[in-house]
């Protein structure tokens, strides 16, 4: 079976070991037949999550493209930041620059497309929305994975409870199955899809048996924020969303907590006019695992090829 080869990128900001910068891992997906192939989909994972989140799409979408899956400080192999107030968007989007920058340089992109889960959809809003930033090119697809720019606070305040907590399993499985109470929003999935999603988010801990693979300090910023901030930011994410010329394509789960159905369609009434896909048996968020859900994407970035 097809792997991904693991990168890194040094980004700006310092990491929790001392070093000026940190360090952000990325998963490459590539079976064109040509390394240096000019179209381009990044996926970007979720608050919690990791880049081996999308191997199943990945390897689907690596046949006609090249596919960049990064995990964002914090998460699975990217360094932990020294000050846990910086992980946010505006620190994520400046690394995704110098992700950008150094897949450019190695080979130029030609297309860029982005598929961002939750958060990663939100870094994604900053990427596209922003004409200021230096990107290599424009984005030209962009699919926001149930996400938008209103975000329900009552789903921020469940997050906020379960992220960062303290957990130990004595198994990878007795782990899977904890991620499984905590995710159900994610929809259907057979044990052994379950499996391969949950083991990458676990690692060996240092007392014997396994914990999760990213840094606790992620939850500090959302745990600091109140409904207030929340609608506060609000705004500046319509701002973005307006200024966005990507076409775009929002897939929402219908049980979804997050973003709402008056969302969603004000969401396709302005800016970039997003066309909704509504995924049924599905909260917070389709993972695209399934195969419908794989075709969606499929049909969304190469349905044109």
């Amino acid at each position: 079976m097809v792997e991904p080869t693991l990168n890194y990128v040094a980004c700006p900001g310092a990491a929790v070991h001392g070093t000026p910068t940190h360090r952000m891992a990325y998963w490459e997906w590539n079976q064109t037949g040509d390394p240096a192939h000019p179209h381009v989909i990044v996926c970007v994972h979720g608050l919690t999550r990791q880049g081996r989140d999308f191997d199943v799409l990945a390897r689907d979408l690596s046949r006609s493209a090249r596919v960049i899956c990064p995990d964002v400080a914090g998460r699975g192999r990217s360094d932990w930041l020294a000050q846990p107030k910086t992980y946010g968007v505006p620190q994520y989007t400046v690394d995704m620059l110098a992700l950008l920058q150094q897949v450019h340089a190695t080979a130029p992109i030609g297309a860029l497309d982005w598929l961002g889960t939750s958060m990663g959809g939100l870094i994604g809003m900053a990427v596209a929305g922003n004409p200021e930033l230096p990107l290599p090119v424009p984005v030209r697809k962009l699919l926001l994975n149930d996400v938008g720019p209103v975000l329900e606070w009552s789903a921020l305040q469940r997050i906020a409870q379960y992220v960062g907590q303290p957990a130990h399993f004595d198994s990878v499985q007795q782990g899977a199955e904890a991620l499984r109470l905590l995710s159900a929003g994610f929809g259907p999935h057979t044990p052994a899809q379950w499996l391969a999603l949950s083991q990458p988010m676990l690692r060996p801990a240092a007392q014997g048996g396994w914990e999760l693979h990213y840094d606790p300090a992620i939850a500090l910023p959302m745990q600091g924020m109140t409904q207030a901030q929340s609608e506060q930011s609000q705004p500046l994410l319509w701002k973005l969303y307006d200024g966005i010329k990507a076409q775009t394509l929002l897939v929402r789960g219908a049980q979804s907590d997050l973003i709402t159905r008056d969302t969603a369609t004000a969401m396709q009434l302005r800016g970039p006019r997003a066309r909704v896909v509504e995924l049924e048996n599905v909260g917070h968020a389709p993972t695209f695992v399934a195969d419908d859900q794989v075709v969606i994407a499929r049909n969304f970035f190469l349905g044109d090829e």
